[in-house]
């Protein structure tokens, strides 16, 4: 019996049907690339505008103390797995260290099997063999770009449409080519919302991973042009020029939303995938580190949930919440019973329902990953590509109060925010504890670090199967959806 087989009815065991008092809400989770916390107005950022996501935001439960992966991949595949990245053999961005593993259910497989239609539209970066991409992942709707980003081309299979560009992007729909037409987070919110339009038998769950704001920083004249008299240099300016650009797109979700009656029925999310890439280094809300840091900087980002007569607009909850929590709050929504996955994320569910419930301390785990590729070593880093040599370095483990980034830094987070002292001498007994936690996580993940190994003399599918279908018969035009 293949893999697959066995992983759908090991999804179906888990899954048990919603009772018909209780209705399942339909989900949007809407996420950006390299975003951070600070790169909000709604969280006091001195000049950056964004009205759309500040309304959500005021009609939102907001998660203050969430935090991700210091970088992309390993955050995507802690969302649809429920594991720590390195559990589901996430190490890295690329060198096919960025496939989630295969035999682990995902989110969208239980959701599906518990009555959803699924859809994502947007970046995948989980793996680019057909095995495993979202359409074999649980996802019955699929329009990605390939790799880490658009045109990005990486050692390995790795590769996304040759030459491809962030306006009139080619995308992957449902395993065929199209040439689309408009700015790629415009486009891939679209045909999102052109999807979601459609689903009438069903709740759906819509996940929108945007690209954007990642480099390269492209954006139309009229995104970035505010932002030149407010920055140094063109990229950055850019990069505050697509994040209002996403704003515009928020706003659109909202209004359609309205105009579909279908606010009162969905669970509309925001949030960002790591640190900001550029933002940081003009407003990082009091934070140490960006994007790829083990410290505050690198990890905490926005998460704000709105489902009317659920969430509570304007209410903060500031207990230490997770990536890995995100999978058993959506099993809760959909009532199926992963019990038997024994994930370690928790149902947020609770807290949004009495921010009073029980939220037991518990120690998180961070890792920077990227460590070497064997025979890689000049062009992707320098060192000793056994990843049992850094184990100790680059590595962040934080609780409801303390924070511990490498082996000799503590910060009381609860005291200083902005981990600006350094607490490791007067705390031995702390670091002893979480140190003795990580220990555990790492003789937990080390083993199912399953893409060490993987050579990279590979055929590049995503790449290939493109200019398959270029050669057989042409790239047809995207048919936008009509709003």
């Amino acid at each position: 019996m293949k893999a697959n087989t066995l992983l759908t009815i090991l999804t179906l065991m888990l899954v048990h049907t919603f009772g018909h008092a209780q209705k399942q809400p339909n989900i949007i989770f809407f996420m950006t690339d390299d975003q951070g916390y600070g790169d909000l107005s709604c969280h006091g950022h001195p000049f950056l505008k964004t009205p759309n996501i500040d309304k959500l935001y005021a009609q939102s439960t907001r998660f203050t103390d969430y935090h991700v992966s210091p970088t992309c991949a390993p955050t995507r595949s802690a969302l649809m797995s429920g594991r720590n990245p390195f559990e589901a053999g996430v190490t890295h961005t690329i060198l096919e260290r960025e496939r989630m593993a295969l035999g682990l259910p995902t989110v969208a497989e239980v959701l599906q099997m518990s009555g959803y239609a699924t859809g994502i539209f947007g970046k995948w970066h989980l793996g680019e063999e057909d095995e495993y991409q979202p359409g074999n992942r649980g996802f019955d709707e699929v329009f990605i770009h390939g790799a880490g980003g658009i045109g990005q081309n990486f050692a390995g299979s790795q590769g996304d449409v040759p030459g491809n560009d962030y306006f009139d992007p080619t995308i992957r729909h449902n395993g065929k080519f199209v040439k689309t037409s408009g700015y790629c987070t415009d486009v891939f919110v679209q045909e999102a919302l052109g999807w979601i339009h459609e689903q009438k038998e069903k709740p759906f769950f819509a996940y929108i991973p945007t690209n954007a704001p990642h480099g390269p920083f492209i954006v139309a004249e009229k995104y970035k042009a505010p932002f030149r008299d407010k920055v140094d240099d063109e990229d950055t300016a850019s990069f505050f020029g697509m994040i209002a650009n996403i704003d515009e797109n928020i706003g659109l979700i909202m209004d359609k939303l309205d105009e579909w009656d279908l606010t009162n029925d969905t669970l509309l999310i925001f949030t960002t995938d790591n640190g900001s890439s550029k933002g940081s280094r003009v407003y990082n809300a009091g934070m140490k580190g960006g994007k790829a840091s083990l410290n505050q900087g690198g990890s905490r980002v926005p998460l704000f949930f709105r489902l009317p007569g659920t969430t509570k607009a304007g209410e903060d909850l500031d207990q230490l919440a997770r990536h890995i929590d995100i999978f058993p709050t959506f099993a809760d929504l959909a009532g199926a019973d992963i019990s038997k996955l024994a994930l370690e994320g928790r149902s947020l569910m609770p807290l949004i329902k009495d921010p009073e419930s029980a939220w037991p301390d518990r120690n998180l785990f961070f890792h920077g990953g990227r460590w070497p590729k064997a025979g890689l070593e000049g062009k992707f880093g320098k060192g000793d590509p056994n990843p049992d040599s850094y184990k100790y370095k680059k590595f962040a483990v934080r609780s409801e109060r303390w924070r511990l980034v490498g082996p000799d830094s503590l910060y009381d987070i609860e005291n200083d925010p902005g981990e600006t002292t350094n607490v490791f001498d007067e705390h031995p007994e702390v670091v002893k504890e979480m140190l003795t936690a990580y220990d555990g996580f790492w003789e937990k993940a080390r083993p199912l670090m399953v893409n060490e190994d993987a050579s990279l003399d590979v055929e590049k599918p995503f790449e290939a199967n493109y200019l398959k279908q270029k050669a057989a018969g042409g790239i047809p035009n995207w048919v936008a959806p009509e709003l």
